[in-house]
């Protein structure tokens, strides 16, 4: 009888542990862990407390029932949770199809210049949000702003109206200004999976007489669902985050009459404390809470129902 091999397999040699990607991961690890992961962790936490004659004490769920059950804070939170949908919702049906529209028409292969359009479109977003609030005070103030003038110009001064110093249509203007500088996101992405489309899904579109927008709204936007998928969830989480472009332009108080308050400047009052009003450590974390908690809910509603059902559509 022959004797047993022992020599194993070249397929079956134990793979060398990679300990290097640990170490060059472990530095980064720490940072966000330290940035982000240990404040989450804290200020859910310190949601769960409040002071109660003079002590730091666990109060359960009672910043919640106060919050939910104050007619002072509730009214200013149901307030400013709904502007924070109609700020979210502006952006859903405005600033996402004008970016699909636009990536649309730049991946035109004869286009000319689409470059310089590309970089034009795209170079608002590049702007600090003090500048772009700053800059749009200026166009649109009834005083000393160019809007009138330039309406004027096109026969349609008598539509200008101190946008932004009206409750009615305050929260309109401020997302349309988010619109405008936020835009090239949507369109450089949307832009990006186009591009990404096989030359042979097209030509077998061509070959079967599918070619302008019919090609475009039956082959290529079912093929770039995914990624509209992507944009709509990082409009949610981006707009439920929002704070800085309305704190510029509209202060603090996201005046007027609280018409553009949306959760991060709620939030922001709450914390810090504004004015005359003082700082509540422990109501500012339970906002920031209800703020988690409503982004992951939206996060975990599109990765375990809508991405599922576009997958079908990636190559």
């Amino acid at each position: 009888m022959k004797p047993r091999e022992t020599t194993l397999e070249v397929g079956e040699l134990k793979r060398p542990r990679r300990w290097h990607i640990l170490v060059f991961l472990l530095p980064a690890l720490i940072v966000y862990t330290a940035v982000m992961i240990l404040p989450l962790i804290e200020t859910l936490r310190q949601s769960f407390y409040n002071t109660v004659d003079g002590q730091y004490a666990f109060v359960g769920l009672g910043n919640f029932k106060v919050l939910f059950g104050d007619p002072r804070w509730a009214a200013d939170f149901w307030n400013a949770l709904r502007n924070n949908f109609v700020f979210f919702l502006i952006h859903m049906a405005v600033q996402n199809p004008i970016g699909i529209a636009l990536a649309a028409m730049l991946s035109i292969p004869k286009l000319r210049f689409s470059a310089f359009y590309r970089t034009a479109i795209f170079l608002p977003t590049l702007l600090s949000f003090v500048i772009v609030g700053f800059i749009w005070k200026l166009i649109l103030s009834p005083i000393w702003g160019v809007a009138p003038y330039l309406m004027d110009l096109v026969w349609l001064k008598w539509l200008f109206a101190p946008w932004l110093g009206r409750p009615d249509s305050a929260l309109i203007a401020v997302s349309l200004i988010s619109v405008w500088q936020y835009v090239g996101i949507p369109m450089m992405l949307i832009y990006a999976a186009l591009l990404n489309i096989p030359d042979e899904v097209i030509e077998a579109a061509e070959l079967d007489g599918v070619t302008g927008w019919s090609q475009f709204w039956k082959i290529k936007l079912p093929l770039v669902l995914p990624a509209i998928g992507i944009v709509s969830i990082l409009t949610f989480v981006g707009n439920f985050n929002a704070f800085d472009l309305i704190y510029t332009v509209q202060g603090a108080l996201a005046g007027p009459d609280g018409s553009t308050d949306i959760l991060g400047t709620l939030l922001y009052r709450t914390f810090f404390g504004f004015q005359l009003q003082l700082g509540d450590r422990s109501m500012g974390a339970t906002i920031a809470a209800i703020m988690f908690l409503i982004i992951l809910a939206g996060v975990s509603l599109y990765l375990f129902v809508i991405q599922r059902r576009m997958r079908r559509y990636q190559f």
